[in-house]
């Protein structure tokens, strides 16, 4: 199994080759992480005396999450070195902001049995941590080999995951088998997980760590968030929507409502915020909102005031999360379209009322909890003319009566309620470094 999936892998590498060079060659991309994803990891990273553990984050979103973790394990693992791997180029970037004070940032090594076991080697991790189910099979496979326990951290399996995985099931249960503990979002998460594994020994349930990213992680937004508002005046009368992390096709259904929402005598000045979630869609959107009519104001092109902008595109990294402080309502994307959605724990840190489509399947079970608890406002499954009008009239509703901040201090008590969950991580990672350190005494 694990030969014919090395094979795979090597002719999907051949097959992306040219692509891989021609963006190198062109557009300087790739270029500074491709030694490292052979395996070739900094030099300062090899030969540290002391117990390291090797935190792996595949993009932003996980990366965002690990703040807690890191906190908490820093806190109460003094002497220990910690180091982070992603595989995304935006994930490393916010890895370097977020991790600044951290031993070791670097790129994660292709799944080859040479690259993980160069890594392994020079890293020399006592644990590894990896991040929402983020599965390997010959890095896994090359840990155990090693003797190096993994820690499954505020995992997850979504649905589709769950079915994609099922397939290849006998596969997966190999690769599972590596895994020496399982911290899981939810009971669902724990029992997919187990079905796929039957590994029900190896789980807990810890909860969602992006519970856990509070106040104290959002202060480090507060220069960003006072930048813009001088520069945007997002604090100022006019009501803003937040369309955050939005997908292909949403944004004209955004500008659509904005323009309708312009007619109600009271809402006549509302303006949008649109961050799309992937850079590469930022000419794009651009483009889209000039047609739609209304005045721009593009994030990477602010020199002076731009407060007069009826729509402004956030086409940055990592200061979505800085707005949300300054939303009247929150819309999270990736959800009128089916794309699974995105976090909404961000917003609902601060209160904010939130707006989601009907496709969450992502983030399924916190969409759940704060949709019963009247947390959050999901639309229904429709027609794509009718959702347009739904959210138009949610919009509005959230905008000009109480309704809006009873639902926004409702999430933020969710929030309060669900917290906990990097103390209970770190208490099971302490446990089997407890156990490790008497077997080798």
């Amino acid at each position: 199994m694990y030969l014919i999936y090395s094979l795979l892998l090597f002719l999907a590498f051949v097959l992306l080759f040219p692509y891989f060079t021609f963006q190198a060659l062109l557009r300087n991309k790739y270029r500074a992480n491709f030694w490292q994803r052979l395996g070739l990891v900094p030099g300062e990273l090899a030969g540290d005396s002391r117990p390291t553990i090797w935190l792996h984050c595949v993009s932003v979103g996980e990366a965002l999450a690990a703040q807690p973790l890191v906190q908490e394990l820093r806190r109460r693992l003094t002497d220990w070195r910690i180091v982070v791997s992603t595989t995304t180029i935006t994930g490393q970037k916010i890895a370097r902001e977020r991790f600044a004070g951290l031993d070791g940032i670097f790129y994660f090594p292709f799944d080859w049995q040479l690259c993980a076991r160069r890594s392994l080697k020079r890293i020399a991790p006592q644990m590894v941590i990896i991040m929402e189910t983020e599965l390997w099979p010959n890095f896994l496979r090359e840990t155990r080999k090693q003797k190096i326990p993994v820690i499954v951290a505020n995992g997850r399996i979504s649905p589709k995951s769950f079915r994609r995985y099922f397939r290849v099931r006998s596969l997966i249960k190999r690769v599972l088998q590596n895994v020496t503990l399982f911290c899981m979002q939810s009971k669902e998460d724990a029992s997919r997980i187990a079905t796929l594994g039957e590994c029900q020994d190896k789980i807990v349930v810890t909860g969602n760590l992006k519970y856990d990213v509070g106040p104290g992680q959002q202060e480090r937004y507060d220069a960003v968030a006072e930048h813009l508002n001088g520069l945007l005046a997002l604090s100022g009368t006019r009501q803003l929507i937040v369309a955050g992390s939005t997908a292909a096709g949403e944004e004209e259904m955004l500008l659509d409502s904005l323009r309708a929402i312009r007619k109600h005598p009271s809402l006549s000045q509302v303006r949008l915020l649109i961050a799309p979630r992937h850079p590469e869609r930022f000419e794009e959107v651009a483009r889209i909102i000039k047609r739609s009519g209304f005045s721009l104001a593009r994030r990477s092109q602010l020199e002076s005031n731009s407060s007069d902008a009826d729509v402004i595109l956030l086409d940055s990294i990592g200061e979505l999360a800085a707005v949300y402080r300054f939303a009247g309502v929150v819309f999270v994307g990736g959800s009128l379209a089916p794309k699974g959605g995105h976090n909404i724990l961000e917003p609902a840190i601060y209160g904010k009322p939130i707006i989601v489509g009907p496709y969450t399947d992502n983030f399924r079970q916190i969409i759940s909890d704060f949709a019963n608890q009247q947390a959050a406002v999901q639309l229904p499954l429709t027609t794509a003319d009718e959702l347009g009008k739904l959210l138009t009239e949610r919009l509005i509703e959230l905008l000009s009566s109480d309704a809006g901040q009873m639902i926004g201090e409702r999430a933020r008590a969710v929030i309060d309620r669900n917290r906990g969950a990097a103390a209970r991580t770190v208490d099971e990672i302490v446990k089997i470094i407890e156990v490790n350190r008497r077997r080798g005494d």
